[in-house]
């Protein structure tokens, strides 16, 4: 028989079981799920892929932007047992201020950052101290090779790596891809188990139109001319004017992306396409053009320009020199205003201003850069007296460099408008092509207008026209000059000392391979579009005719063009 006492003991033994059981039950039942999610907290991480960022090359694979394995150097304060002589030895090292080190250390943060993207030596320097609270963290900085090559074009980016300029911000998704997360498992200790899975990867990297080889070339002779003329800024872009290909962009002044705070915002201005400016002459393509579209005129239609004088709404616009009587190729030959003028005023206002939309002026190019500007083009509505006669010569009308290159890359390709831009192909970290810059394009003249408008640019760089210092020996160059005054801030008129000189060109003229426009913002000395823009273009067509190994006109058959691919088409 049981006794009290052995009674109690299995009533005690049994409730034991039964707290047991039900709780078993419950947890087994009802908490499945929640007890799940804490075992595989215990045994598994969630971890986020370190991206790097993808590498930048140009057309020929050459590297323009690339990374290098640094470090990043932190500190834990709380750890910190003697902060003035820790501040003092790394500010010695990393050569930044101690005051700004200490202030970090004896703060009440747990985590500071030291310095971030350090060299490898100096991290070494800093590891022998053996400092507690110090620890460093695997890092990349982007760094830029060339320098100061194509700086305008490649932008750059923040501590982060985050673009911000150029080609840099412009893709940056593509560069930076996004990170992705895995899971890995732990150990009883929390020790990671080897899974296989690499917690690192590579962005997707880009080839650019841009040719290194021709983009040296245009940065030599643009320092060399801005340095010549002592001139405020200058501009050149070369373009391949059947798909609007950007084959080289700079200008003057220019800065070094790996440190661009150490230059001022105007150095780091893509000038190219952010600079409005009034194009002078250049823009006498436009009266051309709408003049034989329209069949107003042939280039052989004879305007009187010999008063080298037309009065319009009282103001009164003159030519250098009275030039008697002209053709309209000779207008554009001996760059006249009061032939253009007379066309235009002939044109009216509604006809011409179509003729400025069709090429594009006051609407933004859609070139993959950033701070691109649209310009600025009066409607009909909002045109004064004198405004078509202004526009007519190129005033009373802000384009960029960009903008004018398009317009006369259309006459080079036989009538087609088309979209500049400076990515070529995407590639994925294994070096295969994911996406590729498809070919945009739409015609605004005819390909008999086309023609007739580079027969007509021909003979400006000729002896008689206004650019025969454009000319190259061998290679047929056709082409415009502009010069046009700026407005002086003092006194809100047009300047007697200020100028932008100018000159579009393509060569070789009957095929052209490529179409350069250079801008010299307020040259001293001299001014003019054939003297000042005009010699540089020449300089670097001839470079470029010789690095790209085109034959010249005079030993050129269509079959050496076909041959070489360069027979006016798409290639």
């Amino acid at each position: 028989m049981f006794n009290k006492r052995s009674i109690f003991m299995i009533f005690l033994i049994s409730l034991a079981f039964i707290i047991i059981f039900f709780r078993l039950v419950n947890l087994m039942l009802f908490q499945t799920d929640k007890y799940k999610s804490i075992a595989k907290s215990q045994y598994r991480k969630v971890s986020q892929i370190l991206v790097t960022r993808g590498k930048i090359y140009d057309r020929k694979g050459r590297t323009l932007a690339l990374n290098i394995e640094s470090k990043s150097i932190y500190a834990r304060p709380s750890l910190i047992e003697s902060p003035r002589l820790v501040a003092q030895r790394l500010g010695s090292i990393l050569r930044i201020s101690n005051k700004n080190i200490l202030k970090k250390i004896i703060s009440q943060k747990k985590f500071v950052w030291i310095a971030r993207k350090v060299s490898t030596e100096r991290t070494e320097m800093i590891k022998e101290l053996r400092f507690k609270g110090i620890g460093f963290l695997p890092d990349t900085k982007r760094v830029y090779p060339k320098n100061t090559l194509a700086s305008h074009l490649l932008g750059f980016v923040d501590i982060d790596n985050k673009g911000l300029e150029g080609i840099e911000k412009v893709y940056d998704l593509v560069l930076s891809k996004e990170a992705t997360k895995v899971i890995i498992k732990k150990d009883a200790r929390g020790n990671i188990l080897y899974t296989g899975v690499n917690l690192s990867a590579e962005g997707n990297s880009i080839m650019l139109t841009i040719d290194e080889g021709i983009q040296v070339i245009v940065e030599e002779e643009l320092e060399s001319a801005v340095k010549k003329w002592n001139a405020k800024a200058g501009s050149v872009i070369v373009m391949n004017p059947y798909n609007g290909e950007i084959l080289a962009l700079a200008n003057r002044p220019t800065f070094n992306p790996n440190k661009p705070s150490n230059y001022r915002a105007s150095n780091r201005r893509n000038r190219a396409i952010t600079d409005l400016y009034e194009p002078g002459s250049t823009f006498k393509l436009i009266m051309a053009s709408a003049a034989l579209e329209e069949g107003l005129a042939t280039l052989e239609t004879q305007i009187d320009c010999s008063e080298g004088v037309v009065v319009v709404a009282r103001k009164r616009f003159r030519d250098i020199h009275k030039l008697g009587i002209l053709t309209l190729k000779e207008i554009i030959q001996k760059s006249s205003n009061v032939g253009a003028i007379k066309v235009s005023l002939k044109l009216g206002p509604e006809k011409f201003y179509k003729y400025v939309k069709k090429f594009g002026f006051g609407s933004k190019t859609g070139i993959d850069l950033t701070g691109e500007s649209s310009g600025i083009v009066k409607s009909p509505d909002k045109f004064s007296g004198t405004t078509l006669a202004a526009m007519a010569i190129g005033y009373e009308v802000m384009v960029t460099p960009l903008q004018v290159l398009r317009a006369y890359a259309a006459v080079a390709n036989g009538g087609f408008l088309v979209r500049p831009h400076v990515l070529k192909v995407v590639l994925s970290s294994n070096g295969k092509v994911i996406e590729n810059t498809k070919l945009k394009r739409k015609r605004i003249i005819s390909a008999k207008t086309a023609y007739l408008l580079k027969e007509a640019f021909k003979s400006v760089v000729s002896e008689k026209g206004t650019a025969k210092r454009a000319a190259i020996d061998g290679n047929t160059v056709a082409g415009k000059t502009g010069t046009t005054r700026l407005i002086d801030p003092a006194t809100g008129r047009y300047s007697h000392k200020n100028f932008v000189s100018s000159f579009v060109g393509m060569v070789p003229a009957d095929h052209p391979i490529f179409i350069v426009i250079v801008v010299i913002w307020n040259p001293k000395g001299r001014y003019y579009g054939g003297e000042v823009a005009a010699p540089v273009f020449k300089a670097i067509a001839e470079r470029v005719l010789s690095y790209k190994m085109i034959p010249r006109d005079d030993i050129q058959d269509e079959q050496i063009l076909v041959v070489k691919g360069y027979e006016g088409r798409v290639y």
